[in-house]
């Protein structure tokens, strides 16, 4: 089914997301603050929008992966006065579950049904379009966006009917992800400082019970000392 999308926001995850949105076929239209991402992106299939209200107004479904809260009340304020109603906004940002649940509450009021979905996986999983999203919505917003979620992700886990379960469960996953990240850089300084190879220690964890995720993920980055800045600290939780 071809469903005319909006996505707003092109960084590591939302021009994955895209993608998977373009190879699925839906009618894909994007916006990005630097113009020149979304005129790239549209080279290769889907339009640039100029404006929010550009693409708010021509759209059945918007998908917003920007950072925060902040820039989520800041895309809703131009946004939001050229939806349709009856159309859909999938909010993916990491926020307070009390912030969602007021999104679902202010968009309502404008007749725009609203789906909490913040997503996990990272950039490459977001473009092969087998991330995780945490969802909560009503029965009818799932019944105009399921084909887009399930575009862009290969687990849509439906955690209730009213917004703040999605965020409520990614509050949780971050914690986990942080505790994990911590125990990871401990253990392999704990190795390093007792004269263990690095990389047969990260050969023998990532075998074994002590593994997780995150220890395999990150510390394969700490063998190859590159410490690029792949997120934020201020907006991990």
């Amino acid at each position: 089914m071809k469903i005319a999308t909006g996505l707003i926001g092109l960084g590591a995850m939302g021009s994955g997301m895209a993608r998977s949105l373009r190879r699925a076929g839906h009618d894909l239209h994007v916006f990005d603050v630097r113009p020149g991402a979304a005129e790239a992106f549209a080279q290769e299939g889907g339009h640039a929008c100029t404006t929010l209200a550009e693409l708010g107004a021509c759209c059945d479904v918007v998908v917003s992966v920007v950072v925060n809260a902040a820039q989520t009340e800041s895309v809703l304020a131009e946004l939001l006065p050229a939806m349709r109603a009856g159309s859909v906004f999938v909010m993916c940002s990491t926020v307070d579950p009390n912030v969602s649940i007021a999104f679902e509450a202010r968009l309502a009021e404008h007749g725009v049904l609203y789906v909490d979905a913040p997503i996990s996986g990272g950039a490459a999983k977001a473009a092969s379009g087998e991330m995780t999203m945490m969802t909560a919505a009503r029965p009818e917003a799932y019944a105009v966006a399921d084909p887009v979620l399930d575009a862009m992700a290969a687990k849509v886990y439906r955690l209730g009917d009213r917004a703040g379960a999605g965020s409520k469960v990614k509050v949780i996953n971050q914690l986990l992800a942080g505790v994990h990240i911590a125990a990871a850089a401990e253990a392999m300084a704990l190795g390093l400082r007792e004269g263990v190879d690095a990389a047969a220690l990260y050969e023998v964890i990532t075998h074994s019970a002590g593994n997780s995720w995150m220890f395999e993920n990150r510390m394969a980055h700490v063998l190859a000392a590159d410490y690029t800045p792949l997120s934020a600290v201020d907006i991990f939780v």
